[in-house]
C-alpha cells in the first residue's frame, strides 16, 4: 500500500483558531505577540541573569527584586503566547527563533555592578514599555479589545518595573539628588 501524502491544507487547517478578526489584522497582531514572547523571555533570562549574580551591601533588596520581576515577566509569556493562538496565529517555536525576533540585548560579562545591571534592565523595561504601546496602537486599530487590554495590564506592569529600577538607581545617575 502507497504512503499517503499529507494534506498540507489540513495540516495547517489544524492551528487555525476561528476568529472575526480580520485575517491581514491576525496575522500582524500574532507576529507582533511573537517579537513580544521574544522579548520577553529574553528579559526574562537577563534579569534572572543579573538576579544570580548580583552581589554588594545591597544583595538581598536586589537580590528578592530581581526575583520579583523575573516572575512577573515570566507569567506574562505565556498568555502573550496563548493569545498569539487565540486569535488564530502561530508564536514561537524555538530559542533560536526568539533569539532572531528579540530586541533586548544580552549581556554575557563576567562582572556587572549592581547599580549597572539595575540601569541597564531599567532601560530595557522601558524600551519594552515603548514597544508594547507601538503593538497597542495595532490592536487597537484591528478592534481587538481583549489583546488590547491586555497589552494595558502588561503596560503598567512595566511601567512599574520601570519605576522600582528608576528609583534605585536614581541618586546613582543624577547625583544624589
Amino acid at each position: 500500500m502507497a504512503k499517503a501524502k499529507p494534506n498540507l491544507r489540513v495540516a495547517s487547517d489544524r492551528l487555525n483558531t476561528p476568529t472575526d478578526l480580520d485575517p491581514a489584522d491576525t496575522k500582524k497582531i500574532a507576529q507582533g505577540l511573537t517579537i513580544l514572547a521574544s522579548d520577553l523571555l529574553a528579559l526574562y533570562i537577563k534579569t534572572k541573569n543579573f538576579h544570580w549574580h548580583m552581589s554588594g551591601p545591597h544583595f538581598r533588596d536586589y537580590h528578592l527584586l530581581l526575583d520579583e520581576q523575573g516572575e512577573q515577566i515570566f507569567g506574562i509569556i505565556d498568555d502573550v503566547a496563548e493569545r498569539a493562538r487565540k486569535i488564530g496565529g502561530t508564536t514561537l517555536r524555538s530559542l533560536g527563533q526568539a533569539e532572531k525576533l528579540k530586541r533586548v540585548p544580552d549581556n554575557d560579562a563576567d562582572y556587572v555592578s549592581p547599580l549597572d545591571m539595575l540601569a541597564e534592565l531599567r532601560d530595557d523595561n522601558r524600551n519594552l514599555t515603548a514597544n508594547m504601546r507601538e503593538l497597542h496602537e495595532v490592536t487597537d486599530e484591528a478592534n481587538d479589545v481583549s489583546t488590547t487590554s491586555l497589552l494595558e495590564e502588561w503596560i503598567d506592569q512595566s511601567e512599574r518595573r520601570t519605576w522600582f529600577l528608576y528609583e534605585i538607581t536614581r541618586d546613582a545617575t543624577q547625583g544624589g539628588h
